[in-house]
């Protein structure tokens, strides 16, 4: 296998600090209250009991409800590990070390590790099958937990250098690749994660045969994986029709990842393959791996993408609906989703270079998902709607508590994703006051970002160097401030506005090169050199592709990179979903402190909408109106929201699905 890799790499976690208002304090909510939330709620919940037990600390048979709980305990260490990269805590490092120890203990002697099933081998969870490895491309989920177990140690070691974690890890990934393979159990994993935890070993260890495993699990997908997976769902009878492809689709076994050109399915499980796939795609310089993807890609992007950035509009199956299927009500949008989303965008950008992939990695960053976890740090959201009748509300925890612990470890990760590298080429993709520092030739480069994004449009960069050096920052030119929402027509602006961004260097005007969306800047940097790039924040209106049926007749409002929605609180009318945009109405917007943490929120006079009892004709009736944040609802209780509003009288009466 000739190895290859990304032409261009993301600025590690550790060579970046945050210092703006908007992500510094959300790291810290997650540092502070966060992470040990979800771990004390690993406790309390029994998921470490689970490693005493199967390690022989804790007697008894007692397990929690699910099999694949493991990997909720494998996220929160790997988010504590992160956080330990932000700022050193003894007391949680210890913590981890103490859970190292059991994890040690608790895996058997071949690196197996499922405590589920080493609890009491003779009596596994009936999900688990009574063999190991017998449900695998089921529901077993026992690839799933070692890959997140895979993730965590990669973490842990990079952030501490210390190696007992990692080679636990290692021990497992070997019992893998003995166990699994061309002419050995070809399984296909039922929830792809193994395989994006295979490319981490790979990288961490340099050990070629991780990589191979990891291209295994994805080539094995389709064929006889397919018919071994429907065969099981009709013996279990949770489907009757042999027949029926939506069942294979269900985790991606109905054709083989390269032949795939469509996002089918549970959204997690195909977010989390495309991610791999482009791994794949890029250690392997595989131009197969690579056409797959981008087709998929523009399928989600042109059909199957919320205006929130979520994905998986079906609640049965937490599933990709059809073409231009996206609901606002029933939508389901879950923040693992929308968390995989941005994992296969960034992945793309570092492939294509292009930042039409960081253009949706933000849509979704500020909106579907920080809207999963709330400003306190403590309750949490699994499926994010668009529009609520009152009935939604964060919880505290669930049953299967797989987001709570996802956004933890994602949002310690944040700052990886702010630059990134490639050759002689310094990329700023989001806009988020902070430090980084980056080799450039030989030369170590210092670059700092101070901005009050995404609030204020205003960015200003300067630089720090011993030496001058030659080489080229780039600089993303959002598509909101092109008057393209999204990289294709599946949403637009109501009106084009001539508006440009303006860039400066050390206070002259630069003419803007454009590629592939970025403001290309190539000079003899010197120390000093200062950076002025500004791009206007107007509020757009926005209307959704005609096959959109359940967003005819509506509108949404967004200002730079925040969908907007009205709430139940602000406005008060009787019904929400009555209110109603006309194009031309005047709209302010203005930054309140003292509401929900400092937000921009947006205010005007629009029109609410009612039956006449008199001759039951729409009277339009003239209103105030305020409009929040998408990520910021729900804090004030529970009650009515929506993002899309009535633009067209027809649409007045229709239910918001």
């Amino acid at each position: 296998m000739r190895l290859h890799d990304y032409p261009i790499k993301q600025v590690s976690i550790s060579k970046v600090k945050i210092t703006d208002r908007f992500w510094a304090a959300k790291i810290k909510t997650n540092n502070d209250i966060t992470i040990p939330y979800v771990l004390k709620k690993c406790e309390e919940t029994g998921r470490i009991d689970n490693f005493l037990r199967a390690a022989g600390l804790l007697k008894g048979d007692q397990r929690t409800l699910f099999h694949f709980d493991d990997s909720d305990v494998y996220k929160a260490i790997e988010a504590a590990a992160y956080s330990l990269i932000h700022e050193t805590n003894d007391e949680l490092e210890k913590y981890i070390d103490a859970f190292v120890e059991t994890v040690g203990m608790a895996q058997e002697d071949d690196g197996y590790i499922y405590t589920n099933r080493t609890i009491n081998p003779d009596n596994p969870h009936v999900l688990a099958g009574k063999n190991r490895w017998e449900l695998v491309q089921i529901v077993s989920h026992e690839l799933y937990c070692i890959g997140h177990l895979i993730e965590s140690a990669v973490t842990y070691y990079q952030t501490t250098g210390k190696k007992k974690f990692l080679e636990i890890a290692t021990k497992s990934a070997d019992l893998l690749d003995e166990t699994f393979g061309s002419s050995k159990n070809e399984s296909a994993p039922g929830h792809q994660e193994i395989e994006l935890a295979l490319v981490r070993l790979y990288r961490t260890t340099g050990n070629e045969k991780y990589l191979k495993l990891a291209k295994f699990f994805l080539d094995i997908r389709g064929d006889k994986n397919a018919k071994g997976y429907n065969d099981y769902l009709i013996k279990a009878k949770i489907f009757s029709d042999s027949t029926s492809s939506t069942k294979l689709e269900y985790n991606q076994t109905h054709k083989k990842p390269i032949e795939q050109d469509e996002a089918v399915g549970h959204a997690v499980r195909a977010t989390y393959m495309y991610s791999a796939m482009t791994d794949i795609a890029a250690l392997t310089n595989n131009k197969n791996y690579f056409q797959a993807g981008d087709k998929i890609w523009d399928n989600v992007v042109s059909k199957k993408l919320s205006i929130t950035g979520g994905v998986g509009a079906k609640t049965l199956g937490e599933a990709f609906g059809k073409n231009y299927e996206l609901p606002n009500m029933k939508v389901y949008n879950e923040t693992c989703a929308s968390i995989g989303n941005v994992f296969w965008n960034h992945r793309l950008f570092l492939s294509h270079g292009d930042a039409k992939y960081i253009d949706v990695l933000e849509r979704v960053l500020y909106n579907g998902l920080i809207s999963g976890v709330s400003m306190d740090g403590k309750s949490f959201f699994y499926p994010n709607p668009l529009a609520s009748t009152g009935y939604h509300s964060r919880s505290p925890w669930f049953k299967v508590p797989c987001c709570p612990t996802n956004i933890a470890r994602f949002i310690s990760s944040i700052p990886s994703y702010i630059y990134a590298q490639g050759n002689s080429t310094l990329y700023v993709n989001l806009f988020v006051s902070s430090t980084a520092t980056v080799p450039i030739n030989k030369n170590s480069i210092l670059i700092t970002q101070e901005t009050d994004y995404p609030w204020k449009g205003k960015v200003e960069i300067t630089t720090k160097l011993l030496n001058s050096e030659e080489f080229t920052i780039a600089i993303r030119i959002p598509g909101w401030t092109q008057n393209r929402p999204v990289p294709s027509d599946l949403y637009e602006y109501v009106k084009e506005i001539d508006t440009e961004v303006s860039l400066k260097v050390n206070g002259e005007p630069v003419n803007i090169i454009q590629k592939k969306g970025f403001a290309h800047i190539y000079r003899k940097w010197c120390d000093g050199d200062r950076i002025e790039f500004n791009m206007p924040m107007l509020i757009r209106r926005v209307v959704a592709h005609e096959k959109v049926k359940n967003n005819k007749g509506r509108i949404a409002l967004e200002r730079g990179p925040i969908v907007y929605c009205v709430e139940w609180p602000d406005n008060n009318v009787e019904k929400i979903f009555n209110l109603f945009l006309d194009d031309n109405a005047e709209l302010k917007s203005e930054y309140r402190n003292n509401m929900l943490n400092g937000i921009v929120v947006i205010t005007g006079n629009i029109h609410y909408l009612q039956k006449s009892k008199i001759n039951n004709q729409i009277e339009k009736i003239e209103t105030e109106f305020l409009a929040i944040p998408y990520y910021a609802w729900a804090h004030r209780g529970k009650g009515k929201m929506t993002i899309w509003m009535l633009r067209d009288l027809k649409a007045f009466g229709k239910s918001l699905r």
